[in-house]
């Protein structure tokens, strides 16, 4: 957009109302237009400056910051940007604005209350930035609620899968993970490795409601964590996941290697390693999120022989991750949201093949191959 980003911070915090302009106002495309101390004077704010993009805090009097983001999202529909405190309970309430719609947030650091907001005005501007192109929600993502789990008998052979799946994904990914999560069956056959760009501190809990919601087993994984059938390994903040094959079963390894492509976890980091140790017998998703993260890896599991999948640009609340890859000819499929799960439940067999898996398939229901999209894209 030509004109300045129009933002109105909302904290209850007069340091904060007063550190979150200053962090912004080095970058010429961002303008902060008000400030508001809770979530009444916010709404108010709205509808009198007219404003791209909320900043919130989601701890504040009289109207909180998550009635407030319940209100934005039902007449508004400004992206909103949550301004989280770093603790357990600021994940936690977090996680639950992402589920109501908030579009992303930043965490404060730990030294915020001294005035040192340095640390994250550029991720903040970012993320502002791209909120206000990608403007409101593309589709509404319905949660499912929380899923009974049926005991698995108490097996003690451990159910290998029959295929590894690669999942990359960042913005907009805890909302658009949990609903592809919630239509795979307990008895999925595949394994699922997961890299989510979240901070530290952030992903046990994310992985604890994907778990509650899913039938089958979410966790956040641990050096040494069982590639298992129906059972979801989510890397842990600041770390890297790598996947390893072992004469006495497979398995995931964290390390503590330099951040690619800005991130640490990486995406490509995961799916390089899903390349090198599974090639076709691995399938792979990269789905919503800005940036590049993930695409080369992409390419390096198709080249593999692996199956790879980008979610639909239409469907994602950031669409650069998946477009990156499709626009050089790195996924096999491009998939809607809402046929994902659909399409990884095809890829993966039910029983262990005795081939080698990496064979053309029919096209999934709800998908369009590579030239397809590019077809489509020429003739509209």
């Amino acid at each position: 957009m030509s004109e300045k980003i129009r933002v109105l911070v909302v904290d209850d915090s007069a340091l904060m109302r007063k550190l979150i302009p200053q962090s912004l106002a080095g970058d010429p495309a961002i303008e902060v237009v008000g400030t508001a101390m809770d979530g009444m004077i916010g709404l108010r704010k709205i509808e009198e400056l007219r404003p791209h993009v909320v900043t919130l805090d989601l701890e504040m009097p009289r109207m909180d910051g998550l009635e407030m983001l319940r209100r934005i999202t039902r007449k508004h529909r400004v992206p909103v940007i949550v301004v989280s405190s770093h603790t357990e309970e600021g994940a936690s309430v977090t996680l639950k604005a992402l589920g109501l719609g908030a579009f992303d947030f930043v965490t404060k650091p730990q030294d915020a209350a001294s005035g040192h907001l340095r640390e994250i005005g550029s991720e903040l501007a970012l993320k502002i930035k791209v909120a206000a192109s990608s403007g409101a929600p593309k589709m509404v993502i319905t949660l499912p609620v929380a899923k009974r789990k049926l005991s698995r008998g108490g097996s003690a052979h451990p159910q290998w899968p029959t295929r590894i799946v690669a999942i990359g994904i960042s913005t907009g990914g805890p909302n658009a993970l949990q609903y592809v999560f919630s239509h795979l069956p307990e008895d999925f056959p595949g394994c699922l490795v997961v890299v989510q760009h979240m901070p530290e501190g952030f992903t046990e809990m994310f992985a604890r409601r994907l778990h509650e919601s899913s039938a089958i087993e979410v966790k956040e994984a641990r050096s040494g964590d069982l590639l298992l059938a129906g059972r979801a390994l989510v890397c842990p903040g600041n770390r890297h996941m790598k996947v390893r094959r072992m004469e006495h079963g497979d398995i995931v390894i964290l390390g503590d290697e330099a951040p690619v492509n800005g991130h640490r976890p990486s995406v490509d980091v995961l799916f390089h390693s899903v390349a090198r140790e599974f090639g076709g017998k691995a399938v792979a998703s990269l789905m919503t999120g800005m940036g590049e993260d993930g695409a080369a890896g992409l390419g390096a599991i198709r080249a593999a022989g692996g199956f790879t999948i980008a979610q639909s640009p239409d469907s994602c609340v950031v669409d650069s991750m998946p477009r990156s890859a499709i626009e050089r000819g790195f996924a096999d499929r491009v998939v809607s949201l809402r046929d994902m799960a659909g399409t990884l439940m095809a890829r993966c067999p039910a029983e262990r093949p005795s081939a080698d898996p990496a064979q053309p398939a029919e096209p999934e229901a709800g998908s369009e191959s590579v030239g397809e999209v590019a077809s489509r894209r020429r003739s509209s």
